[in-house]
């Protein structure tokens, strides 16, 4: 009997991985933005980050607690980083009350409407910025003007205010920050989305640690640059280069963070591909044809909502099947 063989379901090898394990190495990665933004916005974006951060733990806590009657998770970082995200996407003068209520949306509305982790089908931070733009829209597009001579300004909702670069783009304004500036953040936006070089570097700590795959961020920039790179060549004089529209927005952002959710996004290489494509476009028509200058956040949303379609329809087969 010492050779006997015993049989068990699988998984029989742990790879280490855990949910919390994933979300503080995507905290991480969020540090060189985060640094950024600090630098340009100073005490706004400290604010704002801190506000978004606590509020997205306090509503799980209590919706978990005192609604769903379960045990709290609130250790296992996904409301942290639901927060942080939240906080990317918003400028750094938004009044605190607007934050908690996109953190409520978020939180309530986006994940736990759903059931939680795990089982929902939006992305919960971009479903909190979309519910406050449609809800906020003067104060979700009023952006305070960066300053590169000013480190961390003390400065919060009595900032000076100016237009985006894709505002910029969709007013036909011909002066626009250089490539350089764009790659530094030396630009007004959303607190997340100012520095290339800082969302890049985050970007490489994810591959490295294997948190994400190459599949979506590279197929969604890849995306955008061609379509917009195919409408310069046809009309440069109306259409931007695809530099400016790859290292202007939230595309970065939404590329290496939001769009690689684990919940949210297709299972398969291939999906997450087609998934990618589906993002890269949308936000390119919506940006060059629509009349809101950026439509990365709409653009992950609907693809999310076709995620279960393309895992469908792209589902590996069985062993053995033909």
């Amino acid at each position: 009997m010492e050779n006997s063989l015993y049989v068990s379901p699988s998984p029989h090898i742990h790879s280490g991985d855990s949910i919390s394990k994933n979300m503080y190495g995507v905290l991480i990665a969020l540090i060189p933005a985060f640094l950024v933004s600090l630098y340009y916005f100073g005490l706004g974006a400290l604010i704002v980050t801190l506000i978004s951060v606590v509020s997205c733990v306090l509503f799980e806590y209590l919706i978990q607690k005192f609604l769903m009657k379960k045990e709290p998770t609130i250790c296992d970082g996904s409301a942290i980083l639901t927060g942080v995200l939240l906080a990317f996407n918003l400028p750094s003068n938004l009044p605190f009350w607007i934050i908690m209520i996109g953190a409520l949306a978020a939180i309530g509305i986006g994940k736990m409407t759903f059931g939680g982790l795990g089982n929902n089908i939006f992305n919960p931070a971009l479903v909190g910025r979309v519910f406050l733009l449609i809800s906020f829209p003067a104060q979700m597009t009023t952006w305070p003007l960066v300053d590169a001579t000013s480190a961390f300004p003390l400065t919060y909702t009595d900032a000076q205010t100016g237009a985006t670069v894709l505002s910029l783009l969709n007013e036909g304004v011909a002066e626009l920050p250089s490539h350089m500036d764009l790659l530094a953040g030396c630009r007004g936006g959303s607190l997340g989305e100012v520095s290339a070089i800082a969302l890049l570097l985050g970007f490489a700590y994810m591959l490295w640690k294997k948190i994400i795959t190459w599949h979506v961020p590279v197929t969604i920039i890849v995306t955008v640059f061609a379509f917009t790179g195919i409408m310069h060549l046809v009309n440069p004089a109306e259409y931007a280069s695809p530099f400016i529209h790859v290292l202007s927005g939230g595309l970065m952002l939404g590329a290496i963070f939001m769009a690689t959710d684990y919940v949210t996004s297709p299972m398969t290489k291939k999906g997450q591909i087609l998934y990618a494509v589906g993002i890269g476009l949308l936000t390119a028509i919506i940006r060059l044809f629509g009349s809101y200058p950026e439509g990365m956040s709409f653009a992950i949303l609907i693809m999310n909502a076709l995620t279960p379609l393309i895992n469908a329809y792209v589902k590996p087969k069985h062993f053995g099947e033909k």
